[in-house]
Parts: C-alpha cells; structure tokens; sequence
C-alpha cells in the first residue's frame, strides 16, 4: 500500500533550472496557474477495485514572518482496500509563492500497523536541510519536497520540451535525496469521468526491483491548459496496475479545457 506515496511522488517530482527565476513578493507574482483555496480530488484504482481517494489542498498562510503556500495532500484507503490494509496519509508543504521552493515539509503516514510522522526544514541559501529524524543534509539549492515540486512544475512551459527530452530531478522523500529523471513523451488526449483532456505525458524512469518491472512502469498526463493539473497517473506494478484519476475539483485559476 506504499503506492499512496508513488502517487504523491509521481504527481509532483517534476523539477527544471531556478537559475532564471527572480524572487519577488507575491502581489508581483506572474503565476496563474493555481492561487489559495484551489482543491484536487483523484480516485485510486487497483484494476476494478476502488482502492482510495487523495486530495490536494493549497492555501495562503504565514511562515516565520514570511507569507506562503501551505499545501496538503491527503490520502485514505476505501471500501475492502480499508479493511485489509488501512491506510491514511499526508504530506504538507509551506513554499515559498513565486519559487515553489520549500521552508518546511512534513510527512504523516499510517499504513497498516505502521505509523512515521517528520518534519523537514530546508536552508537553501546553505545548500542544506534538517531531518526531525536523521539529521542535517547537504543538498543542491533548489531542491523541492514532494509536494512543492508539483506546484513548481505547474508554473512552467512544457511546450519549451521537445519529445524524447530527459529532465533530470532531484527531490528529498523519506529521508533520502531522490533522483526521478522525467521522459517528455509529448501530447495525449485522455479520457476520464470528467471528460476528454489534451495532456502533456512524462514518463519518470523508476527504479526496477521491489514495485515495478521496467523503468518505463510509470506514466503521468497534466492538463495541457492554463491550470497544468494533474489529470492521470498510471502505474504498471509487479502486483498488477494502477490508476489515479482526478475525479472534482474547485477555486482553478481558469476552467479546465475539455478535448
């Protein structure tokens, strides 16, 4: 039932260059892709069976004098898939408005009879971090936490790729500094319960052994619109495939645009 937090890895691991970003306060801010109050709603699916629902909250707030996103993504387990292996978890992030980039991340799980919960704080300008569990990490400037790094992805232009283009990225995820190359693989019309989207498809290159058979055992479509949502996110695993659809939604910045 780790895959709870494949689907939360795999909606936000997507990471490009800071270099070219300029800080400024929020009010000056060219985002329009999201904005406080904005919720997501995605079904998980083990085959036939519905295994849960996940859900992304994103609101304005206060860090250390600092305003920021604070951004929630919780998940619980349903019908039979709950009474087998319970499952609820969350993962928070406050973020800095204009780089997306994290000052503090927080990890929450109870899967089974398995609980963690940790709190990360991030030093960029020091190239460091601290784990509430395992210590201080030297990490590169613009790392992201899982969360965050789908908010980063959303304000950039996948048009810039070219197909067959490889995205180096690089994220910390339970208490490791994670690699998750991204494969660009172009435009793809999806079809859901909410309707048919054009989405831009990435295929991250996963690790083989313990979950997935082939690096190519993972794919993700965000809506090619102004919004950039997450609209699908499919697994091909060794215990057999799943899919994660995005099912509601409410506060976008603009409609969703409809194939």
């Amino acid at each position: 039932m780790k895959s709870f937090a494949y689907v939360f890895l795999a909606m936000v691991l997507l990471s490009f260059d800071l270099e070219d970003l300029n800080h400024k306060n929020i009010e000056e801010s060219d985002n329009k892709r999201f904005k406080s109050g904005e919720e997501l709603v995605y079904s998980l699916k083990y085959g036939l069976i519905h295994g849960g629902n996940a859900t992304l909250t994103l609101n304005l707030t206060e860090y250390d004098t600092n305003q920021v996103y604070h951004a929630r993504a919780y998940a619980k387990s349903t019908g039979i898939t709950d009474k087998l292996f319970k499952v609820e978890d969350v993962y928070e992030s406050y973020f800095d408005p204009v780089t997306c980039l994290p000052y503090k991340s927080i990890r929450n799980i109870s899967e089974g009879g398995y609980k963690f919960y940790n709190e990360v704080y991030f030093a960029h300008k020091d190239n460091k971090l601290v784990s509430q569990k395992s210590g201080e990490y030297i990490v590169p400037s613009d790392i992201f936490d899982v969360v965050s790094s789908l908010y980063y992805l959303r304000q950039l232009n996948p048009d810039t790729l070219k197909k067959g283009d490889v995205i180096p990225i690089v994220a910390f995820f339970g208490d490791e500094i994670f690699p998750f190359p991204l494969r660009y693989k172009g435009k793809e019309t999806v079809r859901t319960k909410l309707g048919k989207f054009l989405c831009y498809r990435f295929d991250p290159v996963v690790e083989v052994g313990r979950i997935f058979k082939t690096e190519d055992d993972m794919t993700i479509w965000i809506s090619a619109d102004q919004n950039m949502v997450p609209i699908r996110i499919r697994f091909d695993m060794i215990v057999g495939a799943i899919k994660c659809d995005l099912v509601a939604y409410k506060n976008l910045t603009s409609d969703l645009v409809r194939n």
